[in-house]
């Protein structure tokens, strides 16, 4: 790996731009006080991949008692996902924002798509690059303090899902570049 770079707010790492809030911000999820609030309010889905899609369908089956008959019908009218208005393709909702796989005790999918078990972080395409940005969003708020009171930097309580995405030797350098950015910062400020 090796490659990385900062540019005020902005650090690269590999071809991944982030955000130092993502290295520098708290955040742990209490779902003990939200309930997963993120997969039940919002304007639209989850994004997901071609790949996620097939996944979803191929067991759409199997899942299919465990939906909510309102996921059911939503999933008969119109599939497991959608276009967003900016054209990209979600999960489907129902009621205007529970995802439809949601059930009572969490996520029905096998495996989650990597949009949700990213989340707070957002993924954009930058050309060849890819951009990661913290969506912060007042439902999080019982997650900042969590975080707070544990320690925990939002990159470290999204280790497995950064890992799933860019890879171990991509994490390994994202926490090098962490510790050496946050040196650097705190003897600035």
């Amino acid at each position: 790996m090796g490659s990385s770079q900062s540019f005020g707010n902005l650090i690269e790492v590999g071809d991944v731009i982030l955000h130092s809030d993502i290295l520098t911000e708290f955040f742990c999820c209490d779902i003990e006080r939200c309930h997963g609030r993120c997969c039940e309010e919002g304007d639209a889905g989850a994004p997901v991949t071609m790949d996620e899609i097939a996944d979803i369908e191929e067991n759409l089956d199997a899942l299919w008692p465990q939906l909510s008959a309102g996921a059911q019908a939503v999933i008969d009218m119109q599939g497991v996902c959608y276009p967003d208005p900016e054209g990209e393709l979600v999960t489907s909702i129902v009621q205007g924002g529970n995802c439809a796989f949601r059930g009572p005790q969490g996520c029905l999918l096998k495996q989650k798509p990597i949009s949700c078990h990213l989340y707070p972080i957002r993924e954009k395409k930058l050309g060849a690059l890819t951009g990661l940005n913290y969506h912060r969003w007042n439902i999080c708020e019982d997650a900042v303090r969590l975080g707070t009171e544990r320690g925990i930097r939002l990159y470290q309580f999204l280790r497995e899902p950064l890992i799933r995405r860019f890879g171990k030797e991509w994490y390994d350098e994202l926490c090098k570049v962490t510790e050496l950015y946050i040196k650097t910062t705190d003897r600035a400020g």
